[in-house]
């Protein structure tokens, strides 16, 4: 079935055992084979396996902590620099995959099978010469435009892995989230529209929401967080210019909690990334709230949250696709919210607050894209501020020790 320089997709939750058998074919391919999916595990021998390698070329367009050691290790492993509204065409327009596979729910009594977390690559599949299934009789089942009926697919695999999605539980958030989490509260209004991140920030920030009142969320990844506000009847969406009482998003991964807060939900809606990020779509949202972190920040609010230098950590994912959404939203705001200071293994502590990038960094947010910067001594306000405004701002909201050395900087360079 896979052919010499095949170009393999995947779409929706869980890695399919074919890709756990991938390396097993090796032997007679002469040409790469071409793997595009968001993530791997750990039993995949042909990503980590360097007999393999040269056989199997992997990319994605969002790195994690297996995508990082695995590049380190000098793996065939690549990111393709994309937003994540335009990411499945972006790589269509270039690539045709040959193979889709499927993880999906059982099929229903009228013939449909759903991708539980997320939705399917409807054009890639549509692009394809094959589409496999592999379904899983424990993957919950999530509403939202994520039914493929069987006539849609041409083989049916065993789902292989016979147990239910992932999960994890939230990292419990320090002082140190939790006063970053009270600033960024004070900037979202009741009956406001909110897209989080992933993280102890981003957690931190919705415990801080739990006295708000008709919240929504328009979202690229719905969290555990997330769960939690709806269930405290936070989130209502009673507010929401699209999609009215619905809480909607692009994929959603998280602790068990959400997962059963998910399965079978009417007000809970997965929609294509290509919708849930486009900034056209993100922007119709009345008082949309787009609050996201970072690696790092300048002093003229260039915002880098995808290397450190010129090594790749994550993805460009949704951030800049939100916040452009959010300025262009009646009432909206685009939010960054970090620590102020990383303490490294060595012991020093180094600011996060910079006054030029470090060298190599990509800007995932521009300067352009952002209103407020929020760190845990306090609120930098960005939008229609100058640069010897956005300066003074930043410093006030560095930490301590690093501020006069950041003006001394910024005096030298003249970022005035």
């Amino acid at each position: 079935m896979i052919q010499d320089g095949a170009v393999l997709c995947r779409g929706g939750t869980g890695i399919p055992s074919v890709y756990r058998n991938l390396h097993t074919i090796a032997d007679r391919i002469t040409k790469p084979v071409y793997v595009f999916q968001g993530g791997t595990d750990p039993d995949c021998l042909y990503y980590w396996d360097d007999a393999y390698k040269d056989k199997f070329i992997y990319s994605s367009e969002f790195f994690n902590e297996m995508n990082r050691k695995r590049q380190a290790e000098g793996g065939n492993v690549s990111i393709i620099p994309v937003h994540l509204h335009a990411h499945m065409d972006r790589f269509l327009d270039v690539n045709k995959p040959n193979i889709v596979f499927l993880g999906t729910t059982m099929p229903d009594r009228h013939g449909y099978v759903r991708t539980p977390l997320n939705t399917p690559p409807r054009r890639a599949m549509e692009m394809a010469d094959i589409v496999v299934c592999m379904p899983n009789p424990q993957s919950p089942i999530v509403f939202g435009d994520n039914e493929i009926h069987i006539d849609e697919i041409d083989f049916f695999m065993d789902g292989g892995e016979g147990q239910a999605p992932r999960n994890f539980d939230p990292a419990p958030s320090g002082d140190t989230e939790k006063t970053i989490g009270e600033y960024v509260a004070t900037l979202v209004e009741d009956g406001s529209t909110i897209q989080l991140g992933i993280g102890a920030i981003p957690d931190a920030v919705a415990l801080a929401f739990m006295d708000k009142k008709d919240l929504g969320i328009h979202t690229e990844m719905i969290t555990s967080s997330m769960a939690d506000l709806a269930l405290a009847g936070v989130v209502t969406g009673r507010k929401k210019t699209l999609h009215r009482g619905e809480l909607v998003g692009g994929f959603a991964s998280g602790s068990t909690k959400l997962i059963e807060f998910l399965t079978e939900n009417p007000s809970v809606m997965l929609m294509p990334l290509e919708y849930t990020n486009h900034p056209y779509i993100v922007a119709q949202n009345y008082k949309m709230v787009s609050i996201n972190t970072c690696i790092e920040v300048d002093l003229v609010g260039q915002i880098a949250s995808e290397t450190i230098g010129p090594l790749q950590f994550s993805g460009s994912g949704g951030q800049n696709d939100t916040a452009e959404g959010a300025i262009h939203s009646p009432g909206g705001k685009s939010i960054i919210a970090f620590a102020s200071a990383i303490t490294r293994r060595d012991g020093t502590r180094v600011s996060k607050i910079k006054s030029t990038l470090t060298p190599g960094s990509v800007v995932t947010l521009s300067r352009n894209n952002i209103d407020f910067i929020v760190t845990e001594y306090g609120v930098a306000p960005m939008k229609a501020r100058s640069i010897r405004q956005r300066v003074d701002n930043l410093i006030a909201i560095a930490h301590p020790d690093f501020r006069d050395e950041l003006r001394k900087e910024a005096n030298d360079l003249m970022i005035w």
